[in-house]
């Protein structure tokens, strides 16, 4: 509210100082530079002045008289009239025209000379001295009684009236701006859950309908600070073309409003064949895209194929091909931008790209990277793969990273040169329908004097017992090496659930512990067992039988005696 208050007492302010200024000053001149006039009328003068002692040029001034230059004869005539024109009791009729020595002059009062007609004056004017001579006097006589009776106390009078009235619709006009805004403003608060809901992206409030009505809030009354510089800047040269002081700063005031508008639509108009011819350009290339993605989407689906070429590499060759349309589409529209001749224009250009390509090497390996990557096909989106010594399922193929999911749930970036550049393994890609699946393999190990029969049998009950462990093709052992106290056995069978394989591996070794318990296996150290001396055996109480005992060292002891007969 203050603000709108201090807002009212400067303006009002403003323009009261406009109306005393045009009551207590008289018009001046516009400081003008010398113009050149046409060469056809008289080849020796090159400038003019113009003669303007209140508002309007009354005439110019050509030639000089003597040592008095143009320039200087035509301030002189403009502060002559000025004189003049300060005389309560000035009459047309006190204008005569007097012969002189080399000059016909216009004088006032008899004595008073206002300026001399030469025949070089007349001359240039194409017109006789005396002729010449009576049509400025007629200039002068009635720019003289205009003035004066403009600035008569009644027309000042209206004046006032009328600047009065100008105020008054222009206060009124800004009254009326802001009660709108502030209706329209509490109309949205009043419903401000019907018109903001805010804003999501990804189920994330991007833009809470409480912070939406706020923002909207500010930008309305920005607008309305909007419209009352609009109205204030209108209505400026309107108050200032009621007092003839200041309708010279009106019509400038105008001008620089008009002139950019002005400049903006013939700037617009003939910009408009290169807009035409842009907009065709995009429209052929904005269907040439369309065509593509059809066919792309018909060669996702299956509906068609070519040989050789994978559906999955669909997608990728289409932003590949995508992107080079566009890049080329820009290269022909180019020449038609505003301005793209310039050199600052072709400067930027160069700047942005040596940027670009500074700042970018380390970019463009990775999406040259991911381009070999997609064509060489070594994964695609949901296989589980193991990159150095991360293992997980990919989430995400980009142009620069790939990401993968652990069975930690730990989401790892990798970029795509270093993918590029080390080995991977896909656990998925022999998982589908037509093959065998993954092999899972554990490998334990057993002493010399435990029948490897037995251990088979055992290892294979285990493996039967295992969920997600494929029934066909059936699971099998391989004894992978005799050691100097025991023998390696492993332990193969076939899943097609690679993601589980944590899952899978646990619930083997379980089963392992168990078979192996079952049929009185232990598994252990054979260097341990070979020391044994009456220790309990490592297999569980339940699988032992009643009657079992620890084993223990067997001592002989032989008569010396009855060897020695």
């Amino acid at each position: 509210m203050n603000r709108t208050k201090a807002f009212r007492i400067l303006f009002i302010s403003f323009i009261f100082t406009t109306i005393l200024w045009g009551q207590n000053s008289i018009s001046q001149p516009d400081v003008k530079t010398a113009t050149t006039i046409n060469s056809d009328v008289v080849s020796t003068i090159k400038e003019r002045y113009p003669v303007a002692p209140f508002k309007d040029t009354l005439f110019y001034i050509h030639n000089k008289i003597g040592a008095f230059t143009p320039e200087k004869r035509a301030r002189a005539i403009e502060d002559r009239i000025r004189q003049i024109y300060s005389d309560p009791l000035f009459e047309a009729d006190s204008l005569k025209i007097a012969p002189a020595d080399i000059s016909l002059d216009v004088v006032y009062k008899e004595n008073f000379v206002i300026l001399s007609i030469t025949t070089t004056d007349a001359s240039i004017e194409k017109m006789d001295a005396e002729a010449l001579a009576k049509k400025r006097k007629a200039i002068i006589a009635t720019a003289i009684q205009n003035e004066k009776s403009s600035n008569a106390p009644l027309i000042w009078l209206k004046r006032i009236g009328l600047e009065a009235l100008f105020v008054g619709c222009i206060v009124l006009l800004l009254y009326a701006i802001n009660v709108a805004f502030k209706r329209f403003m509490f109309y949205l608060m009043k419903n401000d859950e019907r018109f903001f809901k805010g804003v999501l992206l990804n189920n994330y409030h991007v833009l809470t309908p409480r912070n939406q009505l706020f923002f909207t809030l500010k930008l309305i009354k920005t607008l309305r600070l909007v419209f009352y510089g609009l109205v204030f800047y209108l209505s400026i040269p309107l108050l200032f073309s009621v007092f003839p002081s200041t309708e010279g700063y009106a019509t400038k005031l105008m001008y620089w409003i008009l002139k950019p508008a002005k400049y903006f639509v013939s700037s617009f108009l003939a910009y408009l064949p290169n807009l035409f011819s842009i907009l065709v350009i995009f429209l052929v290339f904005r269907y040439l895209v369309k065509i593509l993605r059809f066919f792309v989407i018909e060669i996702q689906k299956g509906k068609i194929q070519i040989n050789g070429f994978y559906s999955d590499w669909a997608q990728p060759t289409f932003n590949i091909i995508r992107v080079l349309l566009y890049a080329f589409m820009l290269v022909i529209i180019f020449p038609y931008l505003p301005g793209s001749d310039s050199p600052i224009f072709k400067g930027v250009t160069v700047f942005v790209g040596v940027l670009f390509s500074i700042g970018s090497s380390n970019a463009i390996a990775n999406m040259v990277a991911g381009l070999v990557i997609t064509y060489m096909r070594p994964f695609k989106t949901g296989d589980f793969i193991k990159i150095g010594e991360v293992s997980g399922e990919v989430i995400e193929k980009t142009a620069l990273v790939i990401r993968l999911r652990t069975t930690k749930m730990e989401d790892v970036t990798i970029p795509n040169a270093t993918v590029l550049s080390s080995s991977s393994i896909n656990f998925s890609s022999n998982t589908d329908k037509n093959t065998s699946g993954l092999v899972i393999h554990s490998t334990v190990t057993i002493g010399y004097d435990c029948p490897w029969r037995e251990v088979h049998k055992a290892l294979l009950e285990a493996a039967s017992r295992t969920e997600l462990i494929e029934k066909d093709p059936i699971p099998f052992v391989l004894q992978t090496s005799l050691d100097d106290f025991y023998v390696s056995y492993q332990i193969n069978a076939f899943t097609k659930s690679p993601k589980k394989q944590p899952i899978i591996y646990s619930s083997l070794h379980q089963n392992i512990q168990d078979c192996f318990n079952e049929a009185g296996i232990e598994i252990m150290s054979p260097h341990y067992k070979a020391l044994r001396d009456g220790n309990q055996s490592t297999i569980p109480e339940a699988y032992l039988t009643e009657h079992y005992k620890p084993t223990s060292f067997g001592v002989t002891i032989e008569d010396k005696k009855q060897q020695t007969e």
